[in-house]
């Protein structure tokens, strides 16, 4: 690292950033035959995942199998688990590269992570999206726009985003030189990411790295070979030693360490809402021995809703809550799980629904025609297998498609539809995590209620969508429904978001809403200090109305 005797001056810019382009994987297609022989190498495999720490990589006694969800026989990997010492290792390592990678120029550290894009996207993208389905179980499509497009996007917005930031600068008058220096915080960030995207697994460390921190990086264990992959293009980009160090093991031993730690200074976090909760705590019970209050971000679950005008277009509506609701098992935080539908349109929707789920094809992601895959482990199958029991037993729950699981080869849960009578039932306020969608019918004329009764039936925030023609009935929603989401989708699914068009992130229990891939997550990650030089300084103490 140089530190801050780089030898370029001058005033640089960022490339202008462009979503990265989403191959389609058509059967038969040159990209889909080079990644099918991807899979197949990557699935002949059972790769060592070792820790990183300090530009040096660990392998300990006691490791752990990685599975294939949609075929739990296959072991794609050993993962090496982290004990305390490496923990403390890894804190120490990043303390240790503070001082100079907090001191490089903020152009020659957003280099590094646009040459880790152009490696995601080039030479690694067939691995990145082969690890992304054999670990996560992701089809060709969702592995394409998470763990490559996605991530890509991120690095190339954040860059332009970094530029903005450190340019800013306040105004000068003459006889004063005035500067904004923001600094990296003052301490570690610890990055814990969650399974289900390859693409927020990389972003955490690198988001916060890329604004002049260094990192301690606890992913998650579930998709550990697709987060192994990340890791080695940080390390080929030229990501120094000591800026991402990366530790496999016990969630909570790993946290404990680092948050009772008083070099703590950002808590970056992605998963439940209950294990934030518990994260932030903690974080309280240790705010008197921290060197600075830390920055505490995090997004978490929801109880995304899709609510249909009688004005709602039928075959747009069908679509929405197919895909929102189904793609990738419904395992995402954006994920459509109730949905309001006026009673003049159930009438027609209902059994076209209930034929077009019952299509859908539940299986091997390599294949072509599926369009789900497996939940991510036995714990998430045996959970929903319970929610569906559960609601069979009510008799206010109509079973509409679905509700059959298995996890003799792998850990599949079909796609599940249940119409309720019951506006309060469990199903529409708990989350799921999974390929779970209830349908609550209202009368028409109760269009308003029904907004107001979705607003107030989860304690969540994060997305929403609203089906409907008339604009009036659109206005309304979006004035109701102010709180209730951090991102709203008109005439969409509320899964989709596009970097550097929507932002992501949700507020209530949904976290701290402060949107992904915007210049508002990249801010959190800087401590200003204003300096002020004075050109004309004063030599006489006396002011003006102090004369004779």
């Amino acid at each position: 690292m140089t530190g801050a005797n780089h030898p370029l001056t001058g005033n640089f810019h960022v490339p202008a950033p462009e979503n990265e382009p989403v191959h389609e994987y058509r059967p038969g297609s040159a990209e889909a035959l080079s990644l099918q022989a991807e899979i197949k190498r990557i699935g002949d495999l059972t790769q060592s995942i070792p820790l990183s720490i300090g530009g040096k990589v660990f392998e300990t006694a006691t490791t752990q199998p990685v599975v294939s969800p949609h075929d739990h026989q296959r072991v794609l990997g050993r993962l090496s688990l982290a004990d305390e010492s490496h923990v403390r290792a890894a804190i120490e390592a990043s303390l240790d590269a503070r001082h100079d990678w907090s001191r490089t120029p903020w152009y020659e550290r957003v280099s590094i992570f646009l040459r880790a894009a152009e490696l995601m996207t080039g030479k690694y993208r067939d691995e990145v999206n082969a690890a992304t389905m054999l670990n996560q179980s992701k089809t060709y499509h969702q592995s394409e726009i998470d763990g490559v497009c996605e991530l890509a996007d991120l690095i190339r917005f954040n860059a332009h985003y970094a530029e903005e930031i450190y340019t800013r600068q306040p105004k000068s008058t003459q006889g004063e030189q005035n500067y904004l220096d923001q600094r990296g915080l003052e301490g570690f960030v610890l990055a814990v990411s969650p399974f289900n995207f390859t693409n927020i697994a990389g972003n955490l460390p690198a988001m916060a790295a890329m604004m002049g921190n260094t990192v301690v990086w606890k992913p998650s264990e579930k998709s550990a070979v697709s987060t192994d992959v990340v890791r080695r293009i940080f390390e080929e980009a030229g990501v120094p030693p000591g800026v991402i160090n990366c530790v496999h093991g016990d969630g909570k031993m790993v946290t404990d360490i680092a948050l009772a730690d008083p070099n703590l200074a950002g808590l970056s976090f992605v998963g439940s809402t209950q294990v934030f909760r518990q994260l932030w705590k903690k974080v309280a019970d240790h705010i008197d021995t921290y060197k600075g209050y830390p920055r505490v971000v995090g997004e978490t679950g929801g109880k995304n809703a899709i609510i249909a005008h009688p004005s709602a277009d039928m075959q747009a509506l069908l679509t929405g809550m197919t895909r929102g609701a189904f793609e990738f098992q419904g395992q995402k935080c954006s994920a459509a799980s109730r949905a309001y539908i006026p009673r003049s349109i159930w009438t027609k929707l209902k059994g076209r629904l209930a034929e077009q789920i019952d299509s859908l094809v539940v299986g091997d992601v390599a294949d072509h025609p599926t369009f789900l895959g497996a939940v991510i482990d036995e714990v998430a199958h045996d959970r929903l297998a319970a929610a569906i029991e559960r609601a069979n037993s009510l008799d206010d729950h109509t079973l509409i498609a679905g509700g059959t699981t298995s996890k003799e080869t792998g850990y599949f849960v079909r796609p599940t539809v249940f119409e309720t009578t019951d506006p309060t039932s469990f199903a529409l306020s708990t989350e799921f995590f999974g390929p779970l969608l209830t349908v609550y019918v209202y009368d028409d004329k109760d269009w308003t209620q029904t907004l107001k009764l979705a607003d107030r039936t989860s304690q969540y925030g994060l997305t929403a969508s609203v089906y409907a023609g008339d604009r009036k009935a659109v206005a309304e929603a979006l004035d109701i429904l102010r709180d209730a989401s951090g991102y709203l989708a008109i005439n969409d699914k509320p899964a989709g978001m596009s970097i550097g068009k929507q932002q992501f992130a949700g507020a209530r229990a949904s976290g701290t809403n402060d949107k992904i891939g915007s210049p508002l997550a990249l801010q959190r990650w800087v401590s200003g200090r204003f300096v002020k030089e004075n050109l004309a300084p004063d030599t006489d103490y006396r002011y003006p109305y102090m004369g004779a």
